[in-house]
């Protein structure tokens, strides 16, 4: 999630993604907002055919994460890994920037992805498989990837952002005694090859198209939370919308993943047994965020949808604030 200010100036009308979208080529009159959240997406045609712009304030990300991001997708692509593909713009860059008033703009244009996003409540569990096969087919690739220019962040940058976050907000003392234990926990387990890299960090089903009598089932998108952590976080985040569900079938969708993943890679059951740490990781780090999505200063006019964003924000970090209580 973006800065709250950053998002009301990016969303007060279309005059950034107009400027932008002049880099590269486009049908005139096909440009329109898809989606806000940590980045301003917009939907386009060239050609009639289907792309994506996506931009973001460089207050909210860094041209060196974006090319790092960049890299790492097209070495997946060189490996057959299908993911959507980055679209060089007239001046044969793959990275355009704008200077505003407001500050800089860092965007990029990605072509569509091929196939149809699931569903949590009607996938199969033969969906289920094949998806747990995709991310472990990911990692596999992850444990061969050195990047040439730049790097990805690790989860120390991560601690250190929390850290900078609570301790600006000093009444989440128990949010910063949370960041101890996680940390303290993170520093005692293994960093081999076989259990830690680049990871996707956001594989939920929002982020991936199923395409049916594929080999390759799944098309992969949204690659600018890629983080450098251990590959079982990235299982627990993506069965987010399953791993609380206390019921027999969530239960039984989960073992079809795990399965399809152990079918590719290995998982071991001591890295499943760690997945309660890893979703208090991804919790705690999910509240650093909407804090510092909530940080956003002096707002002189706010539009109709504001309000009722910020409670829900203040809403899920209250949520995840009760959390920091239980003990491990």
């Amino acid at each position: 999630m973006m800065n709250l200010g950053n998002m009301v100036r990016g969303l007060s009308s279309n005059t950034v993604a107009k400027s932008l979208i002049q880099f590269w080529e486009y049908d005139e009159a096909t440009l329109q907002i898809w989606r806000a959240s940590s980045n301003f997406v917009y939907a386009f045609k060239n050609n009639q055919i289907p792309y994506f712009l996506r931009f973001c304030s460089d207050q909210d990300n860094s041209i060196e994460q974006i090319k790092a991001e960049l890299e790492f997708m097209h070495y997946l692509q060189l490996n057959n890994f299908p993911t959507v593909t980055p679209i060089y713009s007239k001046s044969d860059h793959l990275i355009e920037t704008l200077k505003t008033p407001e500050g800089t703009y860092i965007a990029v244009v990605f072509s569509a992805a091929k196939g149809i996003n699931l569903d949590s409540d009607t996938i199969t569990e033969k969906q289920m498989e094949e998806w747990g096969k995709s991310l472990a087919s990911l990692h596999c690739l992850s444990k061969t990837f050195e990047p040439v220019t730049e790097r990805r962040q690790s989860w120390l940058d991560t601690v250190q952002f929390m850290e900078k976050v609570f301790q600006k907000h000093t009444k989440e003392q128990a949010a910063l005694q949370e960041l101890y234990r996680v940390t303290t926990w993170l520093q005692s387990i293994p960093t081999g090859n076989d259990v830690y890299g680049l990871i996707h960090y956001d594989f939920q089903l929002d982020n991936i198209f199923f395409e049916g009598n594929k080999e390759h089932s799944f098309h992969i998108i949204d690659f600018d939370d890629a983080i450098y952590h251990w590959y079982a976080l990235d299982i627990v985040t993506a069965l987010d919308d399953f791993i609380d569900e206390d019921n027999p079938h969530s239960k039984l969708l989960i073992q079809s993943f795990l399965n399809g993943y152990r079918s590719v890679n290995v998982l071991e059951d001591g890295a499943v047994a760690q997945f309660p740490y890893f979703k208090r990781y991804a919790n705690l780090y999910k509240f650093a965020k909407l804090l510092s999505s909530l940080d956003y200063g002096q707002i002189t006019e706010t539009p109709p949808w504001f309000d009722n964003l910020k409670v829900k924000l203040l809403r899920v970090a209250g949520e995840l604030r009760q959390g920091f209580q239980k003990q491990w």
